[in-house]
């Protein structure tokens, strides 16, 4: 039979047509049959949306796209396999060898890795910047080539976060997009394409699955970037020929990044999302605005009570009317500033060991964003390639411990914390 499928999002939810089930279909198939030779022929030309091969794009993934896409405010969206490769293609799709890119010092540590190391060794340059230097110290870090500013709503898991006002003033005054990883903060708590930025990432693993289920990622276009205008991107403005001479910009107006990034960059790399993982995405994305609420109530729960702990030495949440981040929160997370704090146990590095190590409920996980509280110490892990001195730079001090807080009763949560900090102090 034909394939039938209508994969429209209308407020979030997946439109089927009539007479079909009102559940996201999993069309788990790496390809599809067709009746018409001229018409598989426009597909290659890009002269049609239909579905031509999942290594492209596919039914159910392309229903995960829409929502992701009305949750954000954007033109266009495009799934990966994690948000790893949704920062990668991010930045590829615009970015070649001669290259530079200007990104704050606070990044998570794979991105981190990924525009400090690997975009080395093809040719790409890269400035750090501490993201609360003045404008103007922004504006010198960059070069001649830069090509995009690149930031996180809330660092991970420095949980500084971004002044858009400023990020955004820089980028248009270098006529270069900025980039948003908005992983922590989510469409719940911040659209950053309502504040300047003109690209949103995602780490869909994180809170958009928000059971630990499912690794992916997603790359937002926000449809506002002039790319004619700026002179810099001919891989957006001059003919692609391997479409035959096609230049994305004449062709799809303002969603031209996202389907530059579509047709070549996932042809070519191949870092698609797997149907199954999309749906259990899309699941997951129906309880966000609920996950979220209780994720931001119970990490400003803690993070108070950790505040008045006689073992913690210092607290960072954003949340906390001690945080120098928390004008910056009140002015651009309206709703919550998000599941994730990080704290110091007195009694420095081997101190904090005996507080991880003497937690019942709460897990060691290498993770941010599940239903359930977890633990780490980013300094031994997920930023252990990063020197002393670019850990400090990223505001990762060697006690720090970050906590990703679930949606269990705080009261429990706090239980757990207080008798383990209890063990590991006295």
């Amino acid at each position: 039979m034909k394939l039938s499928f209508n994969s429209a999002c209308v407020h979030g939810t997946y439109r089927a047509q009539a007479g079909q089930p009102q559940e996201l279909p999993i069309a788990q198939s790496t390809t599809y049959r067709y009746y018409n030779t001229a018409d598989v022929a426009a597909m290659f030309d890009l002269k049609s949306s239909t579905h031509m091969y999942t290594r492209i794009s596919n039914p159910t993934v392309e229903a995960l796209e829409g929502k992701m896409n009305l949750l954000e405010g954007g033109a266009s969206a495009v799934a990966t396999s994690s948000g790893q490769a949704a920062l990668l293609m991010a930045l590829l799709n615009i970015c070649e060898a001669g290259d530079h890119i200007l990104a704050s010092t606070n990044i998570y540590g794979g991105s981190h890795n990924l525009i400090t190391v690997s975009f080395a060794k093809m040719g790409i340059t890269h400035t750090l910047v501490d993201p609360d230097a003045p404008l103007e110290e922004i504006l010198a870090a960059a070069t001649p080539n830069t090509k995009a500013l690149f930031a996180e709503t809330i660092a991970n898991p420095a949980l500084t976060v971004l002044d858009f006002e400023k990020w955004s003033a820089a980028a248009k005054q270098l006529g270069v997009p900025l980039i948003v990883d908005n992983t922590l903060a989510t469409p719940y708590c911040c659209r950053p394409l309502e504040l300047g930025a003109n690209i949103v990432v995602h780490s869909t693993t994180k809170y958009s699955d928000g059971h630990a289920t499912s690794v992916g990622g997603m790359v937002i276009d926000g449809g506002t970037f002039d790319w004619e205008a700026s002179g810099k991107y001919p891989g957006l403005t001059q003919p692609d020929e391997s479409y035959h001479g096609l230049v994305y910009t004449k062709e799809f107006g303002n969603t031209a990044y996202a389907a530059k990034l579509r047709s070549q960059l996932l042809r070519d790399f191949g870092a698609v999302m797997a149907p199954q993982n999309a749906w259990l995405t899309h699941l997951g994305l129906e309880t966000l605005h609920l996950r979220m609420q209780r994720h931001c109530e119970n990490a400003l729960a803690l993070a108070k009570h950790l505040e008045q702990s006689p073992y913690v030495q210092w607290v960072s949440y954003p949340g906390l009317e001690s945080s120098c981040d928390h004008a910056k929160a009140e002015k651009y997370l309206p709703n919550g500033c998000g599941g994730v704090l990080s704290f110091g146990v007195k009694g420095g590095l081997a101190a904090g060991t005996k507080f991880i190590e003497n937690l019942e409920m709460t897990s060691l996980v290498v993770h941010v964003g599940d239903l359930r509280t977890s633990v780490l110490h980013p300094s031994s892990t997920t930023h252990r390639q990063l020197s002393e001195a670019d850990q400090i730079a990223a505001g990762i001090r060697p006690e720090l411990i970050r906590v990703s807080i679930g949606i269990e009763d705080i009261r429990d949560i706090i239980a757990d914390f207080d008798q383990a900090l209890e063990k590991a102090c006295k």
